[in-house]
């Protein structure tokens, strides 16, 4: 069976490829998205969105219906089990918001559905071909064997991706060393000192052993607990291999005692500390987002947070380039932005293994590694490493100090009153923001996206500043300093 006509395909439902999905679908972009499970599983690795993914939602009005579906707010983050704060940010949104990556799934699925655009389940990707002017994808259902054309095909389907394999991309890294476990626990009896909501990361997880840990996380339902726990010198023989009950009880019984009883153990599953990223984001007409460009071990719940932020990147330049308002060039920032950006979460996530108490004197580094991320300085660079609030892109032109920054989504007084710049990023275009009413006309004669929202304002964050365009993203791209006279 062949079908002609799908401007990008978007192989996986998972967090990521249904961001992107939500972004192109919102541009007016015809995108088909194929998912090989029947069903959504229901399972969640994932448990967190960071302040910078908890912005971007917001950017598109979906945080609301994420915090409904919530079980937490967790006022703190860590770097290695060590809490860290946001404070210094200038987010609305300084706590990390408790979610199960399946709640994330369904609702970004309704909402792309809303849209008018439906998964496709049951379809598994198995190659690809591309030339110039296209992307030809085959892909099986239980009817057989179907093709399907697009100008541009995206790979977010998981660490196993078969379009990154399909691309011959280099994913360099080292491989798992260790192991870990993830499981959901139903507690008659909770373990001693555990905590009965999840409002911070003291006390959460811990080092057990010179490599070993564990960790035990509320999960809103009365009883119920994320155990975490791993040996980082056992490495298992195969890591995709089903862990047993038996197993998960024995461990329970090995960190906590006969303090607690178990009802009942819902789901494991095993996790390693391998690390790899893929040598480029882009081949031709193919990309990469989300564990498909980057695995890491799961160290200050970065993983689903990083392919949304990649998505978030990603879907107005592919939309851009697909409407015709933009050349090719744009479509290679996505690499030269993101690819630095998910280098450093995976230098950071070693930098936090690294920190393990092996030996006396990484037991005294930790400690002192402990103090000094008490400092306010220390805390901030930290917080804004793990959560995306540190990113800056780097951008050609003035040396201003908003070029490349966020959006802090801090009210801006209009004539009207006051306003809540996020508001603004609703249709997912650009916006502008300026003190001076020939700003706005120079914007609307001579922009090139048909998206385009200017608001004046009385005055702007920046000092010394007539005018701040921010990209779809939320990220600064043009500024006009007030004129020196």
């Amino acid at each position: 069976m062949n079908n002609l006509g799908k401007d990008v395909i978007v192989a996986g439902a998972g967090p990521t490829g249904l961001m992107l999905a939500h972004e192109l679908a919102l541009a007016g972009v015809d995108v088909a998205v194929l998912e090989r499970h029947h069903e959504r599983t229901g399972l969640s690795k994932a448990l967190n969105l960071q302040p910078r993914t908890a912005e971007i939602l917001e950017l598109r009005g979906l945080l609301d219906g994420a915090e409904e579906r919530s079980f937490a707010t967790v006022q703190d983050g860590h770097f290695a089990m060590i809490p860290i704060g946001y404070d210094g940010w200038g987010t609305r949104f300084p706590f990390q918001l408790g979610i199960p990556q399946a709640q994330v799934e369904a609702y970004l699925e309704e909402r792309l559905a809303a849209q008018g655009t439906k998964v496709s389940r049951g379809a598994e990707v198995i190659d690809f071909g591309q030339d110039k002017d296209f992307v030809s994808v085959r892909y099986r259902t239980e009817s057989g064997e179907n093709q399907l054309h697009a100008k541009f095909l995206v790979g977010c389907d998981g660490a196993r991706s078969v379009v990154r394999k399909g691309l011959d991309v280099d994913f360099p890294g080292v491989d798992g060393e260790g192991f870990g476990v993830v499981a959901d626990v139903l507690f008659d009896k909770i373990p001693a000192g555990a905590q009965k909501q999840w409002r911070t990361m003291r006390n959460v997880g811990e080092p057990t052993g010179a490599t070993t840990f564990k960790g035990l996380i509320p999960l809103g339902e009365p009883g119920l607990y994320r155990f975490v726990y791993g040996d980082r010198a056992a490495r298992p023989k195969d890591i995709r291999s089903a862990i047993s009950h038996d197993e998960v009880r024995q461990a329970l019984l090995d960190s906590y005692g006969t303090t607690a009883t178990v009802s009942e153990i819902r789901w494991a599953s095993q996790f390693s500390d391998a690390a790899r990223q893929a040598e480029h984001y882009r081949v031709g007409r193919v990309l990469l987002a989300g564990d498909a460009a980057h695995i890491h071990f799961p160290a200050g719940g970065q993983g689903l947070n990083l392919g949304v932020q990649d998505a978030m990147n990603l879907g107005w330049k592919l939309a851009a380039t697909v409407r015709g308002w933009a050349g090719d060039d744009l479509l290679d920032t996505y690499e030269a932005e993101r690819h630095p950006v998910g280098a450093q979460v995976l230098h950071n996530v070693a930098a936090q293994l690294g920190l393990t108490p092996r030996s006396h004197e990484s037991r005294a580094l930790r400690a002192l590694f402990g103090e000094l991320a008490e400092l306010p300085e220390v805390s901030r660079y930290l917080s804004g490493m793990v959560s995306g609030l540190g990113i800056r892109y780097t951008t050609h032109g003035t040396s201003h100090p908003a070029l490349g920054s966020r959006l802090t989504d801090q009210d801006v007084v209009t004539e009207a009153g006051p306003l809540r710049p996020s508001t603004l990023f609703r249709d997912g275009g650009f916006v502008l923001l300026t003190t001076t009413q020939a700003h706005v006309d120079a914007a609307r004669a001579h922009a090139r996206s048909p998206r385009l929202t200017t608001q004046l304002v009385t005055a702007l964050l920046w000092p010394s500043t007539e005018a701040v365009l921010y990209r779809p993203d939320g990220y600064a791209c043009w500024v006009a300093p007030t004129p020196t006279r």
